[in-house]
């Protein structure tokens, strides 16, 4: 990528809020960056009212009897006669025609071909600029939520948790489908894309979508299985197994028999398929674990005939590492406490008996924790161990876990 590329963005909100281009602003100002943010639509209030502070540089309000048509022209005028660095567009009327007719109607249906090609319009308006040539652009389109068939939304069903993201740009693979994206990654690719470093402290649950950061536990995708006695969760739906990944191992000696047969001790699996094993138990939370993660879950486990308590260890492989020197074990964790509910943390060096170095006994939000340990001398591998106890009580959610030497 050529240096004298200037860098880009377009976000094109196609069903009501996404919650990008505002965050984008202040933490750009925060920055010390300071790129053109251009708004272009504003046709739902709390757009103008709430999200969009006054951080934006331009913003282009359509009169209401133009609706999408109005908010498309204006923006493709935008885009082609101004110089923005980061655009913000909503077209609001596949949402309007959800609440009204409900996403199984004819009205819908429409309403996402006349989208689509206002969409259309939008991309062919960048790719017309003059200085196209020497911009980088990253486009994404998404919607906030879906719709029932009946209309409306803000249950946690799946028709209206399942949105999507579509996007292009010059380090994204063209027709590739990942498993590793969130919507809290619109912003944070929005604000990569810009060249501004994204600072742990501001507390953003997104990553760039263009720096992946595949682990473990995402290869046992081609081997998830589906549902054996989970009701709630499609026939056709693959997403569990019990087969650690290469080097780990899951130590059951002390766990229970009988239960649902999905939650058995540590469970591989997906959001996809583990938040329909029981809705509105806030399972949708697990914001920042990515594609396949492990998961300890007594709740849904006693939800079967079972003898015994939930008791059950996730064995990371040996690291390497250094004696004497610190080392940082780092993972992305999600938790949810009920007594007499316990998770832990262990290491053990080179074979020695663990040794505690986290313990879990109360809420703990969708994070990514850093540990640092202090090796012992002599030291030279680390395994690392969550043990899970419990009864019918809540979960634990792993993902994302490294052991780096200093």
């Amino acid at each position: 990528m050529s240096s004298r590329m200037s860098r880009r963005s377009l976000l094109a909100s196609v069903a009501g809020l996404a919650l990008a281009a505002g965050p984008l602003a202040s933490v750009a100002r925060a920055a010390s960056k300071t790129p053109k943010v251009l708004v272009v639509g504003l046709s739902w209030a709390p757009l103008t009212d709430t999200v969009f502070s006054s951080k934006v540089d331009t913003r282009v309000s359509t009169p209401s009897a133009e609706y999408d048509t109005g908010t498309t022209s204006r923006a493709v005028a935008q885009l082609r006669d101004a110089n923005p660095d980061a655009v913000f567009v909503q077209l609001d009327n596949v949402d309007h025609a959800g609440h009204g007719y409900g996403a199984a109607s004819r009205q819908y249906l429409d309403a996402i071909h006349g989208v689509d090609t206002q969409v259309g319009q939008l991309v062919a308006a960048v790719r017309a600029r003059a200085t196209y040539a020497s911009e980088d652009w990253l486009i994404m389109v998404t919607a906030d939520h879906g719709h029932t068939d009946a209309g409306g939304h803000g249950g946690s069903s799946g028709p209206e948790r399942q949105t999507f993201m579509i996007a292009t740009g010059p380090t994204l693979a063209a027709g590739s489908v990942r498993h590793d994206v969130r919507m809290p990654d619109i912003a944070a690719s929005a604000l990569a894309h810009l060249g501004i470093a994204i600072d742990p402290a501001w507390g953003l649950d997104g990553r760039p979508v263009q720096q992946p950061a595949p682990d473990d536990f995402d290869a046992l995708r081609p081997q998830l299985a589906t549902r054996v006695d989970e009701t709630g969760i499609g026939a056709t739906v693959v997403g569990f197994t019990h087969t650690p990944p290469s080097g780990w191992s899951v130590d059951n000696s002390a766990m229970g028999t009988g239960g649902v047969t999905e939650w058995r001790g540590w469970s591989f699996t997906t959001d996809e398929f583990w938040t329909k094993a029981q809705p509105d138990q806030n399972r949708e939370g697990n914001v920042r674990a990515r594609n396949v993660f492990a998961v300890a879950d007594g709740d849904e486990w006693q939800d079967k005939t079972f003898s015994g308590t939930f008791d059950s260890t996730l064995v990371s492989p040996a690291y390497p590492v250094t004696g004497g020197t610190p080392a940082t074990l780092t993972y992305t964790t999600y938790y949810r406490q009920e007594s007499p509910q316990k998770g832990e943390v262990l290491v053990s060096y080179d074979g020695a008996t663990p040794v505690g170095v986290k313990t879990y006994t109360a809420d703990t939000s969708s994070r990514v924790e850093k540990l640092t340990l202090q090796v012992p001398a002599g030291a030279k591998t680390a395994r690392v161990r969550f043990r899970y106890t419990g009864g019918n009580n809540w979960y634990w959610v792993i993902d994302g876990v490294s052991l780096t030497s200093a």
